[in-house]
């Protein structure tokens, strides 16, 4: 059984490490960005929203690298618009999308933008529309993305990827979303390793136990810590990521 005071604790010094640089490398993909202005807010949003539908098995570096080279060039930078990529053609959108790699499956990734751009213009014009539209409730964003409109958000309906993405607009996209304590920490390799390290499940339970039910032991470990179960994302994959080099003194 996990000692939740412990593992607080250690959550803590993880978090505090990572805020002064102590885990090693810890430049997140989503920092290479173009930098936005307080008035660029739904162009922040887009830019956040339509590469991360893709970011299936693949570098999250090289992705954001591409993202941000498609952005910088007036030649390609209109697919960041709902408006225009809902009136472009597959082939244009496909070039565009192309050239820089932002899209590696010509077909199925061109689709998928597509399909993304479709739903927000058709429904809501704008992104920004789209959380007004749910009050900034992640519980009702949880419903509206997961559930009633989950064949519209390819991808961006997943559970790792929606609560990774919901982190993300909240951290770059500045969006005030509330109820945030129920949003999961995606437990991929390098998350399920610090679980096993922090005593969070077992190696056995590592390997049986599926990626819901490791998000909820997060979650219940955390409970009322005052630290949300996502915030722990950056720092536990840094922490693994640079084969925790950084030595817990209370572990």
């Amino acid at each position: 059984m996990v000692d939740s005071v412990l593992l607080q604790k250690q959550c803590r010094e993880l978090l505090d490490a990572y805020k002064e640089g102590l885990l090693g490398y810890s430049v997140m993909p989503e920092d290479t960005n173009p930098g936005f202005k307080d008035n660029e807010k739904e162009k922040s949003l887009a830019y956040f929203t339509f590469p991360m539908s893709l970011n299936y098995q693949r570098d999250s570096y090289k992705l954001w690298k591409a993202a941000k080279y498609t952005y910088l060039d007036n030649l390609t930078s209109d697919v960041f618009s709902v408006e225009k990529v809902t009136k472009m053609s597959n082939e244009e959108l496909q070039k565009k999308l192309l050239k820089y790699k932002v899209a590696l499956q010509p077909n199925k990734h061109i689709q998928t933008w597509k399909t993304l751009s479709l739903t927000i213009g058709n429904k809501w014009e704008t992104l920004t529309k789209m959380f007004e539209s749910v009050d900034f409730d992640f519980l009702k964003l949880k419903k509206l993305i997961q559930k009633d409109l989950k064949r519209d958000f390819p991808y961006l309906s997943g559970p790792k990827i929606f609560n990774y993405w919901s982190f993300i607009m909240i951290e770059y996209g500045k969006v005030p979303l509330r109820n945030t304590e129920y949003i999961d920490i995606a437990p991929d390799t390098h998350i399920t390793k610090c679980s096993v390290i922090l005593n969070v499940i077992t190696q056995k339970e590592a390997e049986v136990l599926t990626k819901e039910e490791i998000s909820k032991r997060w979650r219940d470990v955390l409970d009322n810590s005052g630290i949300l179960p996502i915030q722990m994302h950056p720092p536990l994959w840094f922490w693994s990521r640079n084969n925790f080099q950084y030595k817990l003194r209370s572990l």
